[in-house]
């Protein structure tokens, strides 16, 4: 997918939540496919790599103390605690990837949502998945075959308490039907890409050319 006319832009950050098991990884998966001005934020851990996994795909590998340095410094736009590990999103990356015009797509949770509307303001375009109903997302967990019993539950029970957060998201895509939820989400961050706000700079100098032609 490309813009309708390539005028120069600065990107916007995707960010997609949803209890597990409502469809935001295959929705994500599918957008980063066909979409090439779509990249995936790349977050830091402290935890150790796992087989396979690269420094500066997957994720950026660090020690604590050069993890803890980076949250004081305010080098991480959104960062917390899971577990015994600790994990972020680099800011120099992020502006990095927005200034040369890409998009970043953010696949987390209505709590890293809330800081990085703090700290990322008008770039940040927020979509909540929502499932069509709690026996679909039931359904959807057990159908995955990848958890025991007992973490079913505890995503259930998590279920209720995060999409009470919908309304503090810019756009709610019911997955009723995954196809269509990508459609839905392929057509916000078209007419988010569109905005003048973030084209201004590109549209001034294509204005002005035309001007100068006339």
């Amino acid at each position: 997918m490309s813009d309708i006319h390539p005028i120069a832009r600065r990107g916007l950050m995707l960010v997609l939540s949803s209890p597990s098991g409502a469809g935001k990884t295959t929705i994500s998966r599918a957008l980063l496919k066909t979409d090439d001005h779509l990249t995936m934020s790349i977050s830091v851990t402290t935890r150790e790599p796992r087989p396979g996994e690269e420094h500066g795909k997957d994720y950026f590998f660090v020690s604590e103390a050069e993890y803890q340095k980076m949250a004081k410094g305010g080098e991480l736009l959104e960062h917390a605690r899971v577990f015994e590990n600790f994990y972020g999103t680099p800011r120099g990356y992020v502006e990095e990837q927005l200034a040369a015009g890409r998009d970043v797509l953010f696949d987390i949770d209505w709590q890293g949502t809330q800081q990085l509307k703090a700290s990322a303001g008008a770039d940040l375009v927020s979509v909540f998945i929502l499932p069509p109903s709690i026996g679909d997302l039931e359904k959807r967990l057990r159908g995955r075959a990848q958890d025991s019993e007992e973490v079913v539950q505890r995503r259930m029970s998590r279920a209720a308490d995060e999409m009470s957060h919908w309304p503090e998201y810019d756009y709610v895509v019911v997955n009723r039907d995954v196809d269509q939820s990508i459609a839905q989400v392929r057509a916000i961050l078209l007419a988010e890409r569109l905005r003048q706000s973030r084209r201004a700079s590109g549209l001034v100098a294509f204005v002005n050319g035309m001007r100068a032609e006339a």
